[in-house]
């Protein structure tokens, strides 16, 4: 294999390596200070990262306020105090080796408060902010006002375009790569546009290469493209590797740190990742951001598929293809459905699907009492960890409302994540993890067939590190 050469990036030559930043609580600064440690660049996730009491314990994220707007507050608080706690733990273990990032997903509540506080608060232990999820066109503002280089994550030439001409061609000098994250490979939320389909991969070379031709339109020559998303062995990536039509060219790891020694996600996470078979990770469209995300197929998103399969039409009105009545709700408020579908709703009803909740798009889903009452309380309990949440309906400027009805058919991430990072103590692990959200990039099956983790083999982050060098 071609041997890779180090690239500078925040000042300092370090391994082309990155780890991919993976948001609440599992993008910790101990696996980022590990990866810098080892020669490459950590990252820490300022997602609702965990803070720390004065013996150590992580602080638990219980929120009071009364109002969506007094609990966000809080989630941001929360936000600022862990996003420093993991700055300082990933400066200590790296031992000023390598380079700390921060990453922010620009679609999460109060996004911009969250990354200055962090930065206020650690001041010297960031060297660089990486940022997607939407279109942070104030990401080079922040690295202008903190001297910062910053790495906007995109998915195609076009966005990065629309970046530069709005924003980032006021500050090129601080711009210190930008991350091409490909939309069908990469794990958590992926920036898939209408144009594009879930089901046809494209190849992500000649996308790399239009990102290149873009950047170059704009003297970026030199300036470091970052390819995240079904990176797996470097000897996969030959053709890449010291290519002048690409340029420089770095290697992001998001999937592949989860399983190692210092990886905080639970153990029962671990053990069901060396289970995993081909096509067992897919794009899927249930997440309150909108986009498309890429989680493992497990009971908590069969639940989502079965769930919208159980939705039928509804109308105010009688009419148009509307003949049958049906009563929604506790005081079974008249509307009415397609005669057709009236007999998959008693079938549903029979077994045990009783509760109908209106969706945004007119139509009723079908679901427990108990499952009722759950999303009902969700979506109250409400923090405002998005800009915008369909589930909740929350948007985060007045008047705090997307003015549509809230989504059944998706669900709290805020909650569900927590939740998968922190297994309440007493709980089957396995359990839990089978139900909760559980991201990961499509190549996760490899955990299986790759013989470096043969026997269940979980190596430390050096070892990972040191194993991705050798190409295999």
């Amino acid at each position: 294999m071609k041997s890779i050469d180090t690239l500078r990036f925040g000042g300092q030559d370090v391994l082309p390596l990155i780890e991919g930043g993976k948001g609440v609580s599992v993008s910790t600064g101990v696996s980022a200070g590990h990866w810098a440690a080892a020669g490459g660049i950590g990252t820490i996730s300022a997602v609702n990262a965990d803070s720390y009491d004065q013996d150590g314990h992580p602080v638990p994220q219980v929120y009071h306020g009364r109002t969506r707007r007094e609990r966000q507050q809080e989630l941001i608080r929360y936000a600022i105090d862990g996003g420093i706690a993991q700055a300082k733990i990933a400066h200590d273990i790296s031992g000023g080796k390598g380079r700390i990032n921060v990453n922010i997903l620009w679609e999460m509540g109060g996004a911009e408060e969250v990354i200055i506080g962090i930065l206020e608060g650690a001041p010297g232990l960031v060297h660089g902010v990486t940022c997607g999820a939407g279109m942070p066109y104030r990401l080079s503002d922040i690295a202008v006002r903190f001297g910062l280089p910053y790495y906007p994550i995109v998915s195609s030439g076009r966005a990065f375009n629309a970046l530069w001409r709005r924003a980032y061609g006021k500050a090129p000098e601080l711009l210190g790569g930008v991350v091409y994250e490909d939309p069908w490979r990469a794990g958590g939320h992926n920036g898939l546009s209408n144009t594009e389909n879930p089901l046809s991969p494209e190849d992500p070379y000649p996308r790399v290469l239009e990102l290149r031709r873009v950047m170059r339109n704009y003297g970026l020559d030199e300036t470091p493209i970052i390819m995240a998303g079904g990176v797996w062995h470097l000897e996969d990536w030959q053709d890449w590797i010291g290519n002048p039509e690409l340029g420089p060219i770095a290697f992001q790891f998001g999937t592949r740190p989860l399983l190692t020694q210092e990886s905080p996600i639970p153990d029962a996470w671990k053990r069901r990742l060396l289970t995993l078979k081909k096509g067992d990770v897919y794009l899927n469209r249930f997440s309150p951001t909108g986009f498309y995300s890429s989680a493992v197929r497990n009971s908590f998103l069969q639940d989502l598929c079965d769930r919208s399969e159980r939705q039928v039409p509804y109308s105010q009105e009688t009419g148009d293809g509307y003949e049958a009545s049906y009563g929604v709700g506790a005081r079974k408020r008249e509307v009415f459905v397609p005669a057709a579908d009236r007999p998959r709703i008693a079938e549903w009803e029979a077994a045990g699907f009783t509760e109908a909740l209106r969706t945004p798009d007119d139509t009723l889903v079908f679901v427990t009492p108990e499952s009722a009452r759950e999303i009902l309380a969700d979506q109250t309990a409400c923090m405002g960890c998005l800009s915008q949440c369909r589930f909740s309906n929350w948007m985060q400027r007045e008047p705090y409302t997307n003015g549509q009805k809230a989504d059944p058919r998706s669900f709290c991430i805020q909650k569900t994540l927590q939740t998968i990072s922190h297994i309440p103590t007493g709980a089957d692990e396995d359990d839990v993890v089978d139900h909760n959200l559980m991201f990961g990039g499509t190549n996760a099956w490899r955990f299986g067939t790759d013989p470096f983790y043969a026997n269940g083999f979980v190596p430390t982050v050096g070892q990972l590190v040191e194993r991705i060098l050798t190409g295999r």
